[in-house]
């Protein structure tokens, strides 16, 4: 299969990465904003991967090495010509204190790949509005809310344990909004 590392997509990239660290018997999660990239059709768009993995660094860095990826630091990993690069962040997985139970897989053309379902993908990017009053984060919590069917009952129980009624309510309003 050739691969034309230059114009490949954030999805098709995870997946090509998912499969091979598969084929070396490594599971990792997708998390962050790739995940508003795949659920939003790219209407936001993340420059990296990030990944959470409980396989050590050396193994990771020996697949993905497979696919032309060298470790540049400590966890993060670039091919040259390839518009994204990875990063593994430390397990857990959790968003604020509590860990993800349930994730969702998404099959693509080149396999399967494992994300954050968009319900704790909105959470994810709401813990960083929450918690660094980041305003790109909450843009993109409104993004996947609207892309993807989410459970708002839960993200309003997980805010309210974060203490974060007020700052919830800032996205609940955001979502009731047409977009332009």
């Amino acid at each position: 299969m050739k691969i034309n590392w230059e114009r490949i997509g954030i999805k098709d990239l995870a997946a090509l990465v998912s499969k091979k660290l598969n084929e070396n018997g490594i599971n990792a999660l997708i998390v962050g904003g790739a995940c508003v990239s795949i659920y939003t059709e790219n209407k936001y768009l993340s420059s990296d991967i990030d990944f959470i993995s409980h396989a050590s660094l050396k193994d990771i860095s020996k697949a993905l090495a497979e696919l032309g990826f060298k470790r540049e630091s400590s966890r993060h990993f670039e091919r040259k010509g390839c518009p994204f690069f990875m990063e593994f962040v430390a397990p857990p997985a959790a968003i604020g204190e509590e860990p993800v139970k349930e994730t969702a897989k998404l099959r693509t053309r080149y396999g399967m790949i494992e994300l954050l379902t968009p319900t704790d993908s909105t959470k994810d990017r709401l813990a960083a509005y929450y918690h660094w009053n980041d305003h790109q984060a909450l843009e993109q919590a409104v993004m996947v809310a609207k892309a993807q069917k989410v459970n708002l009952r839960e993200i309003g129980r997980w805010s309210a344990k974060e203490g974060q009624k007020g700052k919830y309510h800032a996205f609940a309003e955001k979502l009731k909004k047409k977009d332009k």
